[in-house]
């Protein structure tokens, strides 16, 4: 059997096979599954000339490592790297505020995989890494994001500064995280166009990534830890976007 990469659950594949039928390889359906959400798949999979199989859901569980299927998982053609002139003119055709997330060289590909699952989930349009010293998109990466690496595009850019440059010259705010940042986040307006700029494991923000940055904010830290890992710290600042967002 040939390697596969999984989008599981009845709202990811729905997009999937709306957004970008020409990924989906096979639709696989729990055998048990006959209700009005899986057949409305099943008709977009049909209409797309794509393969439809009924499996058990045991199977599934094996697949997608018992993740929350829903009784439904496509096997996609996996996804690669945009390059920052397609993340450019992907901005450009977007009606609503640009929401990115910049990791300034996450190394650990369980970080960037929580990473990239958190930014689907909070609606980011794209995840920008640098090309060196960062992990890209490895198998493990793809595992732990449990999808979203198929779902929220991946740009490798070579020189970061010069791509947050590029991104202020389109209005869009760049804020980063860093833990010596006068301003709390819960001080900070994160509403509008905006890309939120995370440090790399230890080091935190380079120079030149904090020099770009339009602000800096910080998490408030209560306890005797001084620090939180990468992919909790970015889950809960976005977490406060998207609160800000929908309030």
């Amino acid at each position: 059997m040939s390697e596969r990469s999984w989008v599981h659950g009845v709202h990811a594949v729905r997009w999937l096979l709306k957004q970008h039928p020409k990924r989906v390889r096979v639709l696989y359906v729990q055998d048990s599954r006959e209700d009005a959400r899986a057949v409305e798949l099943l008709g977009l999979a049909r209409e797309a000339g794509i393969d439809v199989k009924r499996i058990e859901g045991r199977r599934l569980d094996e697949w997608t490592g018992a993740a929350a299927h829903q009784g439904i998982a496509a096997d996609v053609q996996p996804s690669r790297s945009w390059k920052e002139s397609e993340l450019l003119t992907h901005l450009d055709q977007q009606p609503k505020p640009a929401l990115l997330l910049l990791l300034d060289g996450v190394q650990d590909p369980h970080n960037l995989g929580a990473c990239l699952r958190t930014a689907n989930a909070c609606g980011v349009q794209a995840v920008v890494v640098p090309r060196d010293r960062a992990a890209g998109l490895t198998p493990t990466v793809r595992k732990v994001a449990a999808g979203a690496a198929e779902l929220v595009p991946l740009v490798t850019v070579t020189n970061l500064a010069r791509c947050m440059r590029l991104l202020k010259e389109r209005d869009i705010w760049l804020i980063g995280a860093d833990a010596q940042a006068e301003r709390s986040t819960f001080e900070a307006e994160l509403k509008g166009a905006i890309g939120i700029v995370m440090g790399g494991e230890g080091a935190g923000l380079r120079r030149l990534t904090r020099e770009a940055c339009d602000l800096l904010v910080r998490l408030p830290m209560h306890g005797a830890v001084e620090s939180l890992n990468v992919s909790v710290a970015t889950g809960m600042l976005l977490y406060e976007v998207l609160r800000q967002r929908q309030k």
